[in-house]
């Protein structure tokens, strides 16, 4: 392995971005659904050997960035490629006005993407030395990275490098913790640390921290799962989830729309198998019901005749809003809750968009130029809501609505969410078909419960579907493709270890002492050498 690591090291040029590239394409084995967290153990320590070979002595001053910031583009390139290539599928949907876009979904976002790890190759670099401090370097250069990738254009953290350190709820439970930011920083020094056995200075040093922060979240992990599991809140809450498997081109066909909001009730209306408690409340997914709600009066009316006395309808659709004489309506990406009358009780818009698809940003420059979100049915797409409000139902049960990608982005759940006793997250992943895309997607919103202490219903049409307790812990699943419900008691929440501000003041803190350990093993021996 030394006789590798000395071989990695010498590359240059071409040959050297090529292995930059294979190293990031590696990397994504480590995420859904390979989950192969160990693939992540060869590409850091490649990352490293990379950067090692252009490193100068640690007395030289002059920092040459650009061949670090290719090596981390090289490597970004390859990650992001790996995970995001599936994003083509959802051009295919309406192939004859957007397939010409499909080279910038597959390969233009992940060059961009990749722009977020050469910044963090060149901060690593401008603190490299060829002690363990190296491994803390990179470590921070990740973790300012990722951070910057969660708001920056709006953010598109998708496959954050510390979901790779979490493939399973017994590894997840560090997240009821810290942030993931932080363990975005910590899963790299972690991953990084196996390249200091064959090359670099105070290997001891930075392996034992490395194996005492593995053993850790191992640890806690098992911990946290040997504890009973949180009870059901009183009274009892019966919860169905409804998949309904609608193919994406069915649901754009305006011809089909009868059929699939009678599909949605036939499930509803399907009697519980083993004769188990009447659902209280049934959650359809996002923009399930195939026409403007507010225009349809006897939809409302046939959804009162399909829910039983005290049942609660939790349904996506898109709402319509007037925005005033001579101008065309709002629209928005929303919720409703429904009662047993037929009478809309609730609703919750979405407040993230994604940017292209649910609406165009610059719109009034791209326009000109020809183009167009994939929601351009709709004049100007969707509209973003200012707020995520918590949708109370009856019987006093508080919801707090994530609807499709917003649950990727765990710095957006805000200190409402503790106020709900349930996270809901309503998506249609059928745009990707049955790619790495819906299962990257579940496995990112299942963190989000194990973040806030509180259970998850998740609704998808094609799947993944599933009711997640508060540690992270399927209760009920419905994987992709299968159509049919899911029947439960609600589980309870859990007490947070630690608050969004404490967790805030810990990633500071972690940076800061990644950011010392990497200076002073930078510059500190030649301080005490002169």
């Amino acid at each position: 392995m030394e006789r590798l690591a000395g071989r990695i090291i010498l590359l240059s040029g071409v040959s050297r971005a090529f292995v930059g590239f294979l190293a990031g394409l590696l990397a994504v084995l480590a995420q859904p659904p390979f989950g192969i967290f160990a693939a992540a153990f060869v590409s850091f320590p490649v990352l490293v050997w990379l950067i090692d070979g252009v490193a100068p002595d640690p007395s030289d001053g002059a920092f040459r960035l650009r061949q670090p910031a290719a090596i981390g583009w090289s490597f970004g390139f390859g990650y992001f490629l790996g995970g995001l290539w599936w994003l083509g599928n959802a051009l295919l949907v309406e192939a004859d006005a957007f397939a010409w876009a499909i080279p910038l979904a597959v390969v233009g976002l992940p060059a961009v993407l990749g722009v977020f790890y050469a910044l963090a190759v060149v901060i690593a670099r401008c603190l490299w030395s060829d002690g363990w401090g190296r491994i803390a370097a990179l470590a921070l250069g990740f973790g300012i990275a990722e951070w910057l990738r969660g708001f920056v254009f709006t953010g598109f953290p998708w496959n954050a490098i510390g979901y790779a350190a979490m493939p399973m709820p017994l590894m997840m439970q560090s997240a009821s913790v810290v942030n993931l930011s932080t363990i975005n920083m910590l899963a790299v020094f972690v991953f990084a640390a196996p390249a200091l056995i064959w090359t670099g200075k105070g290997a001891r040093t930075g392996l034992a921290i490395a194996v005492a922060l593995f053993t850790a979240h191992i640890a806690f992990g098992f911990y946290r799962l040997a504890q009973p599991a949180p009870p059901s809140a009183a009274p009892q809450m019966a919860v169905r989830v409804v998949q309904p498997v609608i193919d994406q081109a069915k649901k754009l066909d305006d011809r089909e729309r009868a059929s699939i909001f009678e599909d949605h009730l036939s499930l509803t209306a399907a009697p519980v198998q083993g004769g188990g408690k009447r659902p209280d409340i049934v959650v359809w997914p996002e923009t399930s019901i195939p026409f403007i709600l507010t225009d349809n009066p006897d939809a409302l009316a046939r959804i009162a005749e399909v829910l039983k006395d005290g049942q609660i309808l939790v349904a996506g659709a898109v709402r319509a809003e007037d925005a005033g004489a001579g101008l065309p309506p709002r629209y928005y990406n929303s919720v409703y809750v429904i009662d047993d009358r037929g009478q809309i009780i609730g609703a919750a818009d979405k407040v993230h968009l994604v940017p292209f698809g649910e609406y165009l940003p610059y719109e009034d420059l791209l326009t000109s130029w020809g183009l167009s979100s994939i929601a351009a049915s709709m004049p100007g797409g969707f509209s973003a809501a200012r707020m995520r409000p918590v949708l109370t139902l009856p019987g006093g049960r508080r919801l707090y609505p994530m609807i499709c990608y917003e649950a990727i982005f765990a710095d957006e759940v805000d200190a409402n969410a503790r106020l709900a006793d349930v996270l809901l997250n309503v998506t249609n992943d059928a745009w990707f078909g049955d790619t790495p895309g819906p299962r990257q997607h579940f496995h990112q919103a299942q963190l989000r419960a194990v973040e806030t202490g509180i259970p998850m219903i998740r609704a998808a049409n094609t799947g993944i579907s599933a009711v997640v307790d508060a540690r992270g812990v399927l209760v009920l699943v419905l994987g992709y493709n299968y159509r049919g419900v899911l029947d439960t008691i609600l589980p309870g929440k859990l007490p947070t270890l630690t608050d969004v501000p404490t967790r805030s003041r810990i990633f500071w803190l972690s940076m800061a002492i990644l950011s010392i350990v990497a200076s002073f093993s930078r510059f500190g021996f030649n301080i005490r050498k002169n």
